[in-house]
């Protein structure tokens, strides 16, 4: 029997898409460790994973990215945030290998200090990213802002003044923390820091073709999987059987953002509309005070028989909730706040799958002509959940694992 121990990161939306591919390594007979976020232990056991909780230091440590003022000051936050937690996953996740005595690793790309310890570590590991890459790529759009895909003359000539420019950004932000952390590991320093997911032995990119930019220069270690969706069993509200009008979802993110303004609004853009607005508040209070009769707003509830109903969904632009709506052919209205929700965003409107509204652009009456226009791109969304499928999801997660097991690579193909 093979031992597999995964770690993740504090967020749900790194465990969830990862617990299809860990269930399917349990059903071919791989005993499953796993550490993860404290209040979802208990949820993780009972799948029959043998669970336990990441130093609740890491959990401690929140995105405060929200404060900042610019786009460039919310990086740098964020940035932050993941080193501070790097220096407590590290030893974490040297502990829990320690423990657990796994065959091989799988960690949560967003985990650096973990990453460390597991290319210190020697053994049989690979990674798992649930958000866009950012990385570089011929013919594809320097990362961050969300530009638009860009040919001809002039549009190389900004991907050729700003890529260098955008990427220096990131090499003084991330370079200098990561190789901290590598240090601490024993580890060489990366000079670049695409190195810091290019030198991954297997890493398992959780989106799909057209809904991701076409990347044929990225090594063949960044295996394009498709998302592999999760929602935590548990019985529809009673209420939905009730509703008749189509549904629109609107989501928020699960680590606090101050988004909450996003279901305030399309509240308000579609109390008259004939549809029944759902609306989701994971990191924040749900409490809306004289919802619209055609609303229902929850802390929590699993999208998929939500999505089920739905003729569009308005995200956050978060790549959890806007690829599970797209995975069901729901065309998504994409309202990025920050993070790597500019990336989600501008790809929706790519795939032609939804629109995208920029936030500083947010009202009623700007969100309300949105959702109209949206929910008139379902053959895009329906493209987009055919690329999927034709990825494999989890099934071909399980498999390129078990292929790193049977040839025992620890280094990059």
């Amino acid at each position: 029997m093979t031992r597999i121990l995964a770690y993740t990161s504090p967020a749900r939306g790194h465990l969830f898409p990862l617990v299809p591919i860990l269930l399917q390594l349990r059903e071919r007979g791989h005993e499953i460790s796993l550490r993860t976020l404290g209040s979802e232990v208990e949820r993780m056991r009972a799948l029959g994973f043998d669970a336990a909780p990441i130093d609740p230091a890491i959990e401690a440590i929140e995105h405060d990215d929200h404060r900042a003022l610019t786009p460039l000051g919310a990086q740098r936050l964020a940035m932050r945030t993941f080193s501070w937690r790097a220096e407590h996953d590290a030893g974490d996740l040297h502990r829990a290998i320690g423990d657990v005595e796994p065959d091989a690793l799988l960690v949560d790309v967003q985990a650096w200090g973990a990453l460390a310890t597991a290319e210190a570590w020697g053994g049989v590991w690979g990674a798992w990213c649930p958000y866009p890459l950012p990385l570089a790529s011929r013919g594809a759009p320097p990362f961050g802002p969300g530009f638009a895909p860009a040919g001809g003359p002039l549009g190389r000539l900004r991907d050729a003044l700003l890529g260098p420019l955008l990427f220096g950004s990131l090499v003084r932000l991330v370079l200098p923390r990561v190789n901290e952390v590598r240090q601490k590991s024993g580890l060489a320093p990366l000079g670049d820091p695409a190195r810091l997911f290019t030198g991954i032995p297997l890493l398992l990119y959780l989106t799909a073709e057209p809904f991701e930019y076409s990347h044929p220069d990225w090594p063949e270690t960044i295996r394009l999987v498709g998302p592999c969706e999760w929602d935590p069993p548990e019985s529809p509200p009673g209420w939905l059987a009730e509703v008749q009008e189509p549904i629109v979802l609107v989501t928020t993110s699960s680590e606090f953002q101050d988004d909450g303004r996003l279901v305030r609004c399309a509240l308000e853009a579609l109390a008259e509309e004939p549809v029944h607005v759902v609306a989701t508040l994971p990191s924040e209070d749900p409490l809306v005070h004289s919802p619209p009769q055609n609303a229902h707003v929850l802390p929590f509830t699993s999208h998929g028989p939500i999505l089920d109903r739905a003729v569009c969904a308005i995200t956050h632009g978060g790549m959890g909730a806007t690829q599970k709506a797209l995975a069901r052919g729901v065309p998504v209205c994409a309202v990025p706040f920050g993070r790597d929700q500019l990336e989600v965003a501008r790809r929706v409107e790519v795939a032609r799958a939804g629109v995208r509204l920029p936030v500083r652009r947010l009202a009623p009456k700007r969100l309300r002509a949105a959702v109209r226009e949206a929910t008139g791109r379902a053959d895009g969304a329906r493209r987009v959940a055919a690329g999927y499928r034709a990825a494999g999801g989890a099934v071909a997660a399980a498999d390129l694992v078990e292929r790193q097991l049977r040839t025992g690579r620890s280094e990059p193909w």
